[in-house]
């Protein structure tokens, strides 16, 4: 199995803005999404991926290949195995901007509810519950009324974070994710009625 504890070993772009329904489709799988978390911490072969995450070499080949073809994945390097050619991927950028503002095919598409809830479902499936009193999980919610362009500073700092926390590998230790986001409510906005 690839050991995967240290930041990436390949080059790649910072961020990506995702401005086409392709690109959100191809995230919009819960594989995809994980395929995309291991990849970006190391490059990875089809094998490896498969023993990983224990899927067969087929399906992860087809996951493969709908990232490659949105343009989220890349092959990095590749190397002769007796008489196959074994190719590693890894992603294009650190980060994928999913934004609203994004135009999507030419014209401003709202984002799917599928999309905006994808990371934390992902977050969902992976919270493992701990018995260990001192462990550092911690969840935190806030609301705010603040004007759009403060959102974007929020979200940019986000992203920033996430880098961070990422960039911190530690061989051994356990794995804890990250998930964060600044998002439009459906709270009623002041005075209205």
């Amino acid at each position: 199995m690839a050991d995967l504890s240290t930041a990436p070993d390949y080059p790649l772009d910072e961020a990506l803005e995702l401005t086409t329904p392709g690109q959100l489709k191809a995230l919009a799988d819960p594989t995809r999404q994980r395929i995309l978390g291991l990849i970006g911490q190391r490059a990875a072969s089809t094998k490896q991926l498969s023993e990983m995450l224990s899927v067969p070499k087929g399906t992860i080949g087809h996951h493969l290949k709908a990232l490659e073809s949105a343009g989220l994945v890349r092959v990095v390097r590749a190397r002769q195995v007796r008489a196959i050619t074994e190719k590693y991927y890894g992603r294009v950028a650190r980060v994928f901007r999913v934004s609203s503002d994004a135009g999507m095919g030419g014209a401003s598409t709202p984002l799917s509810e599928e999309v905006v809830t994808l990371p934390l479902r992902q977050a969902l499936s992976e919270v493992v519950l701990s018995e260990d009193q001192h462990d550092p999980t911690t969840f935190v919610i806030s609301h705010a009324r603040i004007p759009r362009r403060r959102v974007r500073e929020f979200a940019l700092r986000l992203e920033a974070l996430s880098q961070e926390f990422g960039g911190n590998q530690a061989p051994g230790e356990k794995v804890y994710g990250f998930v964060a986001g600044v998002y439009l409510t459906d709270w009623p906005q002041e005075g209205a009625e």
